[in-house]
C-alpha cells in the first residue's frame, strides 16, 4: 500500500490539485467577506451581479496564488529526478501548508478590517503604521481577527486542510526507476516549458501585446459600485501589487487652513444661468503632440510650416477655441485619462497604478450621468480592458463601454477585417462606429472616445501607403491618418440631428517623439492641444495667446460652460470665468521634481526648495536660470500657490475625499 501509485502522485497532476485547493480556499474567503459585510452591499447586489463579481475575483486570485506558490511551482515543475523522494515533499507540504495559510489569514483580516477602510489594504499599511513597528501592527490587526473566535477556527480548519489535502502525500512517493527517466523528464521537460508562459500571462491578466499588468484599479472594471471592489479584489494581490508603489504621503507646507485659504479644488455654483443639457462629446487623441500641428508653430518655424493635421488646422482657424500655452498633466495615457476627464493631476506616481485607485472619483461623467440624467458612454477601439480604461471608465461613472468586443459585434461594420493587426481598430472605422452609436444614443449624452492608430509600431491601412506625408518620424503619417480619420468623423456628424447640441473637446493624452528644441524642454514635453469646438456658439471661438491651460481644466471648463449647479470637485479651472489666467503643475519623472508655470514664470521644484526659474514666454528653450533674479514677491507667491496644490491633492487621496455626497 505505501507505493501504491495513483494519479494524484504523479507531481503535474498532484500541482493541479494543490492549486485547486488554494482556489476554494480563496473562494471560502470571499463568501466568509461577504457575509460579514453584507450590510454594504444587501441594497444593491444582485445574485447574478454577485456571480460576476465572483468569476472577475478568479482573475485576481490567479495572480495572488502564482506569487504565493511560486517556490512550490518550481518545486513540483523542476526537471530532476532525484526530487522523487519521501523527504523532498515533505518540505514541500510544509512551504505549502505555511506560505497559503498566510494568505488565507491576510483574506480573513481584511474581512474585519474592509469596513473601517472601505478598501483592501494595500502595501501603503506598511507606511501607515511604520512608527508603531511589527509587535504594534500585529496588534492591531491580530487583536481584531482574535476576537472573532470563528474567523481563528475557520482559519485552523482551512491550515488543517491544506496539510491533509496536499499531494504527492509524501509516504506514497514512488521512487522513479530507470526504465521510466526517459518519460519522466520528456513530461517534465515539456510542463516546465508551457507552465512558463502560461503563468506569466495568468499573471498579467492577459497574453496580448496591448494588455497592461493588471492591478488593483482593475477591479472597478468589473463593479457598479467602489466598495464592491473588496468583492473581487483580493488582500494577497492588493499588497503585491502595490509593494513597489509609493504611498501619496501628505506634506506638511501649512496649516489646513492656510492651504484651504489659497486653494481649493471645491468648486461651488455660482452661476445664475439655468443649466443648458448640451451633449459633450470628448475626443482623446494618441500622441498629437502640439508640434505636429501647423495652425500652432506657423509663427516658431517660419510661417510656411505645413504640419500634419490639414483638418484640425482648419478647424482651430475658423470655428473652435483653442489656447497658445495648454499643456498635459502627464506623459503616459494612463495618466491623461483621469486629467482629462476627472481633473486629476499626475504627482509622483500614475493614480490608478497605487492604493488611491479604488477611491470614490467623479469626473464629466459622473456628474453630468448621476445628477443630470446623461446617458455616458466611453470608446477605445482596442481589445476590451487594455490599457485599463475599461476600469477607468466604470471607476469614474461611465454607463457603457465600447471597444474592439462591440464594434465586432456591429453587423454594420467588418469586425477583425478593420483590426489593424496590434493595437485595435483602425481610427477611420472606429470613429465612424462612434458617430452612429451616439445617433442612438438618447440625449443629452456624454461621451469620450480615445484613438489608437497614431501608436507604435506607426503603420496606416494598407490603402492609404502614400497619401500622407511621412515627416520627420514615422509617426507624423500616423497624425496625417488620424487627423483624415476625424475629418471623416465630423463629416458624418455634421449630418445627425444632435451635431448643433454638441460640444466638443479635442485634445491629447500626451506629448510623443518631440522634435524642434521649443518641444524638448521640461514644459514642451507637455505641450498638447486643448481645443473646444462648439457648432451651435459662434461665441466659443478664438486663439488665446495668454492663459496657462492644462488638461485638468476641461471638466470646470465643460461644466461651466453648461451652467452645472451642484458643486463637485476639480483640480482645474474654468477657462470661460472672468480673470480666469490659469496655471500649469505637472511632475517630471526624470527629475523627480515638479514644474508650476504661473503669469510669465516656470519654476522647478524638488519638494523641499525651488531648483530653477524660466521666463518661458519669452525663453522658449529655457536656456536661462532666473531663479536669482526674478522678484521675490513672485517667487513666494507661486511656491505658496504652488504647495498648497500638492498639499490638497495628498491629503484628498490619502483620506479618499475626491467627491461631493450629493443629497438625493
Amino acid at each position: 500500500m505505501k507505493n501504491r501509485f495513483t494519479i494524484f502522485n504523479t507531481p503535474i497532476v498532484a500541482l493541479l490539485w494543490d492549486l485547486l485547493v488554494v482556489y476554494c480556499a480563496y473562494t471560502l474567503c470571499r463568501a466568509v467577506f461577504l457575509a460579514l459585510n453584507w450590510s454594504l452591499y444587501a441594497g444593491t447586489i444582485t445574485f447574478s451581479h454577485g456571480l460576476e463579481l465572483y468569476g472577475a475575483g478568479l482573475l485576481f486570485d490567479t495572480p495572488a496564488i502564482l506569487y504565493t506558490n511560486a517556490v512550490i511551482l518550481l518545486m513540483f515543475l523542476l526537471p530532476l529526478h532525484w526530487k522523487e523522494h519521501p523527504a523532498y515533499y515533505r518540505v514541500a507540504r510544509w512551504i505549502y501548508t505555511i506560505v497559503n495559510s498566510i494568505a488565507v489569514y491576510m483574506n480573513l483580516m481584511d474581512c474585519v478590517y474592509f469596513p473601517f477602510t472601505g478598501k483592501r489594504t494595500t502595501a501603503s499599511v506598511f507606511a501607515e503604521f511604520s512608527n508603531e513597528g511589527t509587535g504594534e501592527m500585529l496588534k492591531i490587526f491580530g487583536g481584531q481577527f482574535l476576537s472573532h473566535w470563528y474567523l481563528v477556527l475557520l482559519a485552523g480548519v482551512v491550515t488543517w486542510a491544506f496539510w491533509k489535502l496536499f499531494r504527492p502525500r509524501p509516504n506514497s512517493v514512488i521512487t522513479r526507476q530507470a526504465s521510466s527517466l526517459k518519460r519522466y523528464y520528456v513530461i517534465q521537460v515539456i510542463s516546465l516549458l508551457l507552465a512558463i508562459p502560461l503563468c506569466i500571462g495568468a499573471i498579467r491578466g492577459g497574453f496580448t501585446k496591448a494588455t497592461r499588468p493588471i492591478t488593483i484599479s482593475n477591479a472597478n472594471q468589473y463593479v457598479n459600485r467602489p466598495v464592491e471592489t473588496g468583492i473581487v479584489l483580493n488582500t494577497p494581490f492588493s499588497i503585491f501589487r502595490t509593494l513597489k508603489k509609493t504611498p501619496f504621503v501628505v506634506p506638511e507646507y501649512m496649516s489646513d487652513e492656510e492651504s484651504l485659504a489659497i486653494y481649493t479644488p471645491l468648486h461651488q455654483p455660482n452661476d445664475s444661468a439655468a443649466f443648458t443639457p448640451r451633449n459633450v462629446v470628448v475626443i482623446i487623441l494618441e500622441s498629437f503632440s502640439k508640434q505636429h500641428f501647423g495652425f500652432y508653430n506657423r509663427t516658431l518655424r517660419g510661417g510656411t510650416y505645413q504640419g500634419f493635421t490639414p483638418f484640425l488646422d482648419s478647424l482651430l482657424t475658423t470655428s473652435a477655441l483653442t489656447f497658445r500655452y495648454s499643456y498635459a498633466n502627464g506623459r503616459k495615457s494612463i495618466e491623461g485619462m483621469p486629467s482629462v476627464l476627472s481633473s486629476l493631476p499626475n504627482f509622483v506616481e500614475p493614480l490608478f497604478l497605487t492604493p488611491a485607485s479604488l477611491n470614490s472619483m467623479s469626473g464629466l461623467a459622473r456628474e453630468l450621468g448621476e445628477n443630470k440624467g446623461y446617458t455616458t458612454a466611453f470608446f477605445h477601439g482596442a481589445q476590451n480592458g487594455s490599457m485599463g480604461f475599461q476600469a477607468f471608465a466604470r471607476a469614474t461613472g461611465f454607463q457603457r463601454y465600447y471597444g474592439r468586443t462591440e464594434y465586432n459585434a456591429d453587423p454594420n461594420f467588418h469586425g477583425d477585417d478593420d483590426f489593424d493587426g496590434t493595437w485595435a481598430i483602425w481610427d477611420e472605422e472606429f470613429f465612424q462606429f462612434y458617430a452612429q452609436q451616439m445617433s442612438e444614443m438618447h440625449e443629452p449624452f456624454m461621451t469620450a472616445l480615445f484613438s489608437a492608430s497614431s501608436h507604435d509600431p506607426f503603420v496606416v491601412p494598407e490603402k492609404y501607403q502614400g497619401r500622407f506625408p511621412q515627416g520627420e518620424r514615422p509617426l507624423q503619417q500616423c497624425i496625417a491618418y488620424t487627423d483624415y480619420a476625424l475629418k471623416r468623423f465630423f463629416e458624418t456628424a455634421s449630418r445627425q440631428p444632435w451635431f448643433k447640441n454638441t460640444l466638443f473637446v479635442i485634445t491629447a493624452d500626451h506629448v510623443s517623439q518631440q522634435i524642434d528644441p521649443y518641444y524638448c524642454t521640461s514644459l514642451g514635453n507637455y505641450a498638447v492641444p486643448i481645443i473646444f469646438y462648439a457648432p451651435g456658439d459662434q461665441s466659443l471661438r478664438g486663439y488665446d495667446e495668454h492663459s496657462i491651460v492644462e488638461q485638468i481644466d476641461i471638466m470646470p471648463t465643460v461644466l461651466g460652460y453648461l451652467h452645472y449647479d451642484r458643486p463637485y470637485i476639480a483640480f482645474g479651472l474654468n477657462l470661460l470665468k472672468a480673470n480666469s489666467q490659469g496655471f500649469a503643475l505637472h511632475w517630471l519623472p526624470e527629475s523627480s521634481s515638479y514644474e508650476y508655470v504661473q503669469g510669465n514664470y516656470a519654476i522647478q521644484f524638488d519638494g523641499k526648495q525651488v531648483t530653477a526659474a524660466y521666463k518661458f514666454r519669452t525663453d522658449s528653450t529655457f536656456s536661462h536660470n532666473v531663479l536669482h533674479t526674478m522678484p521675490q514677491d513672485t517667487l513666494q507667491g507661486m511656491t505658496r500657490q504652488m504647495q498648497a496644490i500638492i498639499q490638497q491633492y495628498m491629503q484628498r487621496m490619502t483620506t479618499d475625499n475626491l467627491t461631493i455626497k450629493h443629497k438625493p
